[in-house]
């Protein structure tokens, strides 16, 4: 558990920082707002189709070749983004390179392997634990972020970061999960292939949903990470306020992400769900109502950081629940399929709207919306396994 936090938190904290360097690279390299949403967008897109292959390689072949893998790809990217200075070359590295090297190394890999390593009984938890190293890591490499971007540049600082990645090969030996575990219950056919296991998935309206709802997660995430310090930029307050800020959102989440592994042990998961989504929309809302300010933009980091990943725990709680722990790296890599398609739409959409508008408040709206949508989709979900016609018969 510990490798596999600490692989949260060095693959999630370079990604979510990528909002600190918008302004640097368009400055440096003289690439427009729409080539860096672009390449941003195309990353959360690949990270998340590439999810269900990358679970289902973890599934038949084991977690550690993955991770490694992943890990390597996501390295080079860091790197050579520093030299990206065609809108080709940098959607190349900051989109392909990174985006795929993410699906395979970064938190939901972990999780699968929790899902696999752990007790039933302890699995929600430890999604949360993990869950809130992956907002340390927000945390801790935000204003890092910014503070070696002000002192050594940040082409110097995309390649510090790619070393730092580099390090999941060696932790990832520790999270190293068998190929192919055997049926171990009622809950997991012993011979059925993953393509079979997704389609099964597919037929259940719980799954469905839950994954619907999962879209609106990834939008909320993408489009604050990505736009959201040029928001607090153009509202009148300095860069720094946008830093600290986004680190508060890493900090405070990991009071939100173990709180909802947590409460998952305890309650069902589908109210936590939509409880967390309708509280977003609440904060937004009062976020672009009340005047601008270092203490609402300060306020919403931590407001917001308490719902951050707090939708995964969950998520990942009842996937597991219904379909058992055989498949489960690919099924939850399907559901983060949707939430990576809904950042792909917050990044583009937002850097559209921002630049098509002016401002960024049609994109609020849009995210209130969503909000709102996924505290209704949620609500329907049954939390139970999944019966089987050989159980019926049985």
């Amino acid at each position: 558990m510990l490798a596999g936090c600490c692989i949260a938190a060095i693959t999630f904290g370079p990604r979510s920082a990528s909002g600190v360097f918008q302004m640097p690279i368009l400055s440096s390299f003289g690439l427009s707002a729409t080539v860096f949403s672009f390449a941003l967008a195309l990353q959360n897109l690949l990270w998340g189709a590439g999810q269900p292959f990358a679970g289902a390689l973890a599934d038949r072949y084991g977690t550690m070749p993955v991770l490694a893998g992943g890990g390597t790809l996501y390295a080079l990217g860091l790197v050579l983004m520093a030299w990206s200075s065609e809108p080709l070359a940098f959607q190349l590295t900051a989109g392909v390179f990174i985006g795929l090297g993410m699906s395979g190394a970064s938190l939901n890999l972990v999780l699968g392997a929790f899902g696999k390593l752990l007790p039933p009984e302890k699995q929600p938890m430890a999604f949360g634990l993990c869950t809130a190293a992956g907002s340390f890591g927000q945390f801790l490499f935000s204003p890092l972020a910014g503070a070696l971007i002000g002192n050594i540049g940040w082409q110097t600082t995309t390649v510090i970061f790619g070393c730092i990645v580099l390090a999941v090969l060696p932790l990832s030996l520790a999270v190293a999960s068998k190929p192919q575990p055997p049926a171990a219950s009622a809950l997991e056919a012993p011979r059925q292939s993953a393509l079979a296991a997704l389609r099964e998935a597919l037929s259940q309206r719980s799954y469905v949903l839950l994954v619907l709802g999962f879209f609106t997660c990834g939008f909320h995430l993408a489009f604050i990470t990505v736009h959201f310090q040029r928001y607090v930029v153009e509202s009148g307050l300095s860069p720094q306020v946008g830093y600290w800020a986004f680190a508060l959102v890493g900090i405070f989440n990991i009071v939100g992400s173990i709180s909802s592994g947590w409460l998952s042990q305890r309650m069902p998961r589908r109210y936590i769900l939509s409880a967390i989504y309708l509280a977003r929309s609440a904060a937004i809302l009062l976020f672009v109502l009340l005047p601008p300010s270092t203490v609402t933009v300060y306020l919403f980091g931590m407001t917001f950081g308490l719902l951050w990943l707090s939708t995964v725990p969950p998520t990942n709680a009842i996937v597991v629940q219904i379909f058992g722990a055989r498949h489960f790296a690919m099924l939850a890599g399907f559901s983060f399929f949707s939430h990576q398609v809904g950042g792909f739409i917050g990044v583009l959409l937002g850097g559209y709207m921002r630049e098509a508008f002016g401002s960024y408040a049609l994109a609020w709206q849009v995210s209130i919306a969503l909000g709102l949508f996924s505290a209704l989709v949620n609500l329907p979900i049954v939390e139970r396994p999944m019966a089987r016609p050989a159980e019926a018969t049985a």
